[in-house]
C-alpha cells in the first residue's frame, strides 16, 4: 500500500499583529494554507491511505474556523476515494479526561475514516495492512502501556504500521514542548513506524520515520530544511520526503556585529540588513556587543520602513557586559592596610616598628616583580 503522511499542521496558531485582509492573522492563514496544500499534495501522490499523525490542531478547543479547515481537508479526501487514519497530538489532546475530543466530532461527521482521539489505543484492519494508532496520553506509563498492547497485537500474515506522537529520546528537538512524552525508540515495537510531534523530517532508524510539519512555526523548527508530507511504501518500507513550497520563509539575516560602533555607525548597519529581509518573510536579526546606549538610539521606526518588504523582522540585540572598572589599591592603599592590620596586633616583645618597615618592604617587592 501506498500511504501519504501528514504531520503538525497546529491549525489556529496565531502570532504577529498582522492580519489578512479578511481580518484572520496573518500566520494563521499562513498555517491553514500549508495545511490545505499539504492535503493536496497527498492526494496528489494517489494514496491508498492518508494519515494524520497528530497535532493539526493547535489547541483541543480548536476555533470554529480551525475546525472548518480540516472538515473541508476531511471532504477532500473523502471526494478522492483515499482513507483516512488520524491520531491526536499533545497540542490538541484534551488534557482532562471526560472532556471531549475535536477528532471525536470529526469522527460523527465522517464514519467512514478512522480515528483515534486521545487516551486509547486503536487497531485499525486495511487490505494488506494493519494500523495501530497510538494517539497521545497524559503520562508516560500510559503511553507506554499503550504501545505495548500496540505491540503484542501486531499480525503475523500483514505489514504493521504503527502511528503515534511521542518525543523519542534518540532525536531531542531544540526546544521543548507541552504535555510532550517521552520514550525509548526500542519501546515502538512495529514494521514501520510513522511519528508526529517533531517539526522536521527525519529517519530516527530502519522503519520509523518523524514526517515533520506542514511548516515552519518558529526559527527552533529549522526553517532551512523544506517542509512537507512523506510517502511510505509498505511493501517495500522505503519512504521519501516530499516538501511542500511556497510557505513563508523564515529567515536570519547577516548578524550586526556591534562591538565600538558608534550610534550613527549601528543605524546605518542595522538599516542596510533590514533592506535586505526578502519579501515576505519572517526575519530577525542578531545585533552582537551593541552597547545598550546605542540600541535606545536607534529610529525602529525606520528599521521597519527598510524592512518593509518583510512581513516581520525582530531584532536580537545581544548587549555588551557592562562592567564597573575596578579600581587596584596603590602599594599606599595595600601599605595603610597593613598598618592597620598591625594596629590591632599583640606584638608584646617584638619590635613593632620593624615588623611595619619589613612589611611594608615586602609589599612593595611584591607588587614591582607582578607589574
Amino acid at each position: 500500500m501506498r500511504v501519504a503522511a501528514i504531520g503538525d499542521a497546529h491549525l489556529g496558531r496565531a502570532y504577529y499583529p498582522y492580519t489578512t485582509e479578511a481580518g484572520v492573522n496573518q500566520r494563521e492563514a499562513d498555517f491553514e494554507r500549508s495545511f490545505e496544500a499539504a492535503v493536496d499534495l497527498a492526494l496528489a501522490e494517489e494514496p491508498d491511505v492518508i494519515c494524520w499523525l497528530g497535532d493539526v490542531f493547535d489547541h483541543p478547543r480548536p476555533t470554529y474556523r480551525s475546525y472548518r479547515v480540516a472538515q473541508r481537508a476531511l471532504a477532500r479526501i473523502r471526494d478522492h476515494g483515499v482513507t483516512l487514519v488520524a491520531i491526536s497530538g499533545n497540542h490538541d489532546t484534551p488534557r482532562l479526561p471526560g472532556t471531549g475530543s475535536p477528532y471525536s466530532t470529526l469522527a460523527d461527521g465522517f464514519p467512514e475514516f478512522h480515528f483515534a482521539p486521545g487516551l486509547q489505543y486503536r487497531r485499525f484492519e486495511l487490505p494488506g495492512l494493519v494500523v495501530h494508532a497510538v494517539p497521545q496520553m497524559l503520562t508516560v506509563d500510559a503511553a507506554l502501556a499503550a504501545l505495548d498492547e500496540a505491540a503484542a497485537a501486531r499480525s503475523a500474515d500483514r505489514t504493521n504500521l504503527l502511528l503515534t506522537h511521542p518525543r523519542l529520546t534518540q532525536l531531542q528537538p531544540k526546544h521543548a514542548d507541552i504535555n510532550e512524552i517521552e520514550v525509548d525508540k526500542g519501546r515502538l515495537q512495529s514494521d514501520l513506524v510513522l511519528l508526529g510531534h517533531y517539526h522536521g523530517f527525519a529517519q530516527v532508524d530502519a522503519g520509523m520515520w518523524y514526517a515533520g510539519s506542514t511548516d515552519t512555526f518558529q526559527f527552533s523548527d529549522e526553517p532551512e530544511r523544506a517542509k512537507g508530507i512523506v510517502v511510505l511504501d509498505t511493501e517495500t518500507g522505503a519512504c521519501r520526503h516530499v516538501p511542500l513550497a511556497g510557505t513563508r520563509p523564515l529567515v536570519t539575516l547577516e548578524t550586526v556585529f556591534a562591538m565600538g560602533l558608534s550610534p550613527a555607525e549601528l543605524s546605518e548597519r542595522v538599516l542596510q540588513r533590514a533592506a535586505g529581509a526578502p519579501a515576505g518573510s519572517v526575519a530577525r536579526l542578531f545585533l552582537e556587543g551593541v552597547d545598550p546606549q546605542a540600541y535606545r538610539m536607534l529610529d525602529l521606526q525606520a528599521v521597519r520602513e527598510a524592512a518593509g518588504a518583510a512581513l516581520h523582522l525582530k531584532l536580537e540585540p545581544q548587549f555588551v557586559s557592562v562592567t564597573v572598572p575596578a579600581e587596584l589599591p596603590s602599594v599606599d592603599t595595600i601599605g595603610g592596610q597593613w598598618d592597620g592590620y598591625l594596629g590591632g596586633q599583640d606584638l608584646t616583645g617584638l619590635d613593632r616598628e620593624r615588623i611595619r618597615a619589613l612589611g611594608h618592604r615586602y609589599l612593595e617587592a611584591a607588587v614591582e616583580a607582578a607589574g
